[in-house]
């Protein structure tokens, strides 16, 4: 028998085999479903949603199930948008943002949405109106991180039935027209202007009071200075009036004649000292003196 009616007879006798091999593999190939960490893929049975496969090995029915959608979960960031919007006292700035998010649960961000990030845009730019237009352009400039904040919080809010998680929100600038710039300018050079003028008249101010302080510490100086010669003078008197009280006048003349000889020594003997030159005046005052030392001894 010829080698072609033998291969032909025993692919006639195997041909059920074959053909239940590669229905079984089939069916193999069409039931595992392999997703990979960054997807997660969306089920349908006769076109409704019956299940979301996880990352790993998933088995679904064959000819019954099929994946519908492939879903990434990676963070996403939507492109830079920019929106005008108007602040509380009407003054019209440009605000670009940008938002970044990710899809937690893609059943709903697949029937709920059609274009997710054409909602989000539009959530975003109505929100950022809103919110620019509760405050005034210096709030704006001083608490972006507080309009962030809420920027982000009220997106959340607005895309909660979506499926989707905004992990951040950012203003990125704040732009003004040219108009509005020129007279922030010509505002803030005359707020420097006047800090100017006001830091020059506090020093003017602060120079007069050290001025003042000084003359009023200079007036209480010599008062006491004045307070405490009169306090001696006073002492004297009172020492000279007590002694002539308790020894009589001759003891105070006794003493003023001593001091008068003593000067007159001192005069006598100091250094290069010649001639002496004492009025007559002074001469007598010492011949009084010497009387009464004479007396005295």
């Amino acid at each position: 028998m010829p080698i072609e009616d033998i291969l032909l007879d025993l692919l006639n006798g195997n041909i059920v085999y074959i053909l239940l091999a590669f229905l079984f593999l089939t069916l193999i190939l069409k039931a595992v479903r392999i997703v990979s960490q960054s997807e997660q893929h969306v089920i349908e049975r006769f076109g409704r949603l019956h299940s979301v496969l996880g990352p790993g090995i998933n088995l679904i029915v064959p000819f019954l199930d099929r994946v519908a959608h492939k879903i990434s979960i990676l963070e996403r960031q939507l492109p830079t948008a920019s929106q005008d919007a108007i602040t509380r006292d009407n003054v019209l700035v440009q605000v670009e943002t940008s938002v970044f998010y990710r899809i937690i649960q893609p059943e709903k961000t697949v029937y709920r949405i059609r274009d997710v990030d054409g909602a989000i845009s539009t959530t975003v730019a109505g929100i950022v109106r809103a919110e620019i237009g509760k405050m005034d352009l210096d709030e704006v400039q001083a608490n972006r991180s507080s309009v962030i904040d809420t920027i982000k919080n009220s997106v959340e809010s607005a895309v909660d039935d979506w499926g989707i998680e905004v992990t951040r929100a950012e203003i990125l600038d704040v732009n003004l027209d040219e108009a509005t710039r020129a007279a922030m300018m010509q505002q803030l050079n005359a707020e420097r202007a006047r800090r100017a003028q006001v830091t020059e008249a506090e020093g003017a101010k602060r120079a007069v009071e050290l001025g003042a302080d000084a003359e009023l510490y200079a007036s209480e100086q010599s008062a006491k200075a004045r307070r405490v010669l009169a306090d001696a003078e006073a002492y004297a008197t009172s020492a000279v009036a007590m002694a002539i009280k308790e020894h009589g006048i001759e003891s105070a003349q006794y003493q003023v004649a001593l001091k008068q000889v003593e000067a007159l020594t001192a005069l006598g003997t100091s250094d290069g000292s010649q001639t002496i030159v004492v009025p007559a005046s002074a001469m007598d005052a010492f011949g009084d003196a010497f009387k009464l030392l004479k007396g005295r001894s």
